[in-house]
């Protein structure tokens, strides 16, 4: 018998760890994927469509998991040739290769920041890198907790073979890619409804004057 009490109170010790684990809901409203290249100029542009899988305690970070998966075809330059361009094989060849897709290894803290370290895999190839995120929380306009990951890096698109073979990348864009990130959400136990994002501020029309 005291075996068996022993056990059960083991195991109700551990259940607050199990319970702390919570998942992301994301605020898709503000959050971004972006990135900037350069060839004379800056080119910004960004992936609308993609998903995320994070879970984990936001606070200390135990049992976090971070997965991020890219439509390659909502890429957005804001030029619908050029992002018909870099559709294609002289670039991410979105038929062949659809999805850009990060998957964690790692997170830990590191000097206020939040480190995840994994595989990106893009066009085909798999590298490991590590991301350093920024994170700011407080209240959106809704009133609900909100946990904002902000990163950046930059990597040698070269590494992946995206535009390595095109004459054009050749000519005239530089090596470097910087990826910006922008993850809002909110953290919420799996069985808890999914809190509401704050709507973008309603904007009146002023009517002209006749």
């Amino acid at each position: 018998m005291r075996r068996v009490l022993l056990t059960l109170a083991a195991l109700m010790l551990m259940v607050p760890a199990f319970a702390a684990d919570k998942v992301l809901t994301p605020d898709t409203i503000h959050s971004r994927i972006g990135f900037t290249a350069k060839t004379l100029f800056k080119v910004e542009g960004s992936f609308g469509k993609y998903t995320t899988d994070i879970s984990g305690d936001p606070d200390t970070l135990d049992h976090a998991k971070v997965k991020l998966e890219i439509d390659v075809a909502s890429i957005d330059t804001g030029n619908k040739s050029r992002d018909g361009h870099l559709k294609t094989p002289d670039f991410f060849d979105a038929a062949k290769y659809p999805k850009i897709v990060f998957t964690s290894s790692k997170v830990w803290k590191q000097g206020g920041q939040v480190m995840v370290q994994g595989s990106l895999d893009m066009h085909g190839v798999k590298k490991d890198v590590t991301i350093p995120f920024e994170l700011t929380t407080g209240k959106n306009g809704a009133g609900n907790n909100t946990w904002s990951y902000e990163g950046s890096l930059k990597i040698n698109r070269n590494d992946w073979g995206v535009g390595s073979d095109s004459v054009a990348a050749k000519i005239g864009l530089k090596d470097t890619v910087e990826l910006n990130l922008q993850l809002v959400g909110f953290f919420h136990e799996k069985d808890m409804a999914k809190p509401a994002p704050a709507k973008p501020a309603a904007t009146k029309k002023l009517k002209k004057a006749a």
